[in-house]
């Protein structure tokens, strides 16, 4: 009887670990859908006389890449410098439209500038090290370099703090933006390849053949 308690008690849970996500998935989903699906819902009642499940979905979606192929043009980015300078002189706006593109930018596959590269910062303490992003540099008035981090929190990785590390206390690693964020999210339960030469490894930050895995060198 034990056994087959444990039994059914193991089928249960397996269960929940298959339904629960998958579940969260499709609600998710099916809300994302929805919201954008009412954004154009006036105007297909205006032109339909009804509304149509989808339709302002899916024109939601092609106007969507109509922009980016607007954008990636010549015109169209001219168009978006003149947009983004109108938006950066109103004082409310700015702040809030800076954020938001920037963190896009940094989760995105593009060449946008984003997160440059995935490193390792000791965080919270000395001896414990924390994934983290580049999101820029400069040099100091001693003209060292430093790097502005990105600490995300897991899972949460769209809050986070920010903290201003000098080169030689960053060590590189050879994670691919994404491989780090799906570290991040799933708690380090889905794990790249690789994974040990991809984190470990050092080098004296000055060396600029750093092999994988080491300091980020010094650039000058």
């Amino acid at each position: 009887m034990r056994r087959l308690l444990r039994r059914l008690r193991a089928w249960f849970f397996l269960g929940i670990l298959v339904v629960v996500p998958l579940g969260a998935t499709v609600l998710i989903l099916y809300w994302v859908f929805e919201r954008v699906d009412n954004i154009l819902k006036p105007v297909v009642n205006l032109i339909w006389g009804h509304y149509v499940p989808g339709i302002g979905f899916g024109v939601t979606v092609f106007l969507i890449f109509v922009a980016g192929v607007i954008a990636s043009s010549l015109v169209g980015k001219r168009m978006v410098r003149w947009w983004e300078s109108i938006l950066h002189r109103l004082p409310l706006i700015r702040p809030i439209y800076t954020v938001i593109k920037q963190i896009l930018e940094g989760f995105s596959g593009s060449d946008a500038p984003g997160f440059k590269r995935v490193v390792l910062v000791e965080y919270p303490r000395t001896g414990m090290k924390a994934i983290s992003f580049v999101t820029s540099e400069f040099a100091d008035q001693s003209g060292q370099q430093m790097y502005n981090v990105f600490i995300p929190t897991s899972p949460n990785i769209a809050s986070g703090f920010l903290r201003i590390v000098p080169a030689d206390q960053v060590t590189r690693t050879d994670l691919s933006v994404d491989d780090a964020i799906k570290l991040l999210v799933s708690l380090g339960r889905t794990m790249p390849e690789d994974i040990a030469v991809k984190l470990t490894g050092d080098v004296p930050a000055a060396s600029t053949t750093a092999p994988a895995g080491g300091r980020l060198p010094v650039e000058k």
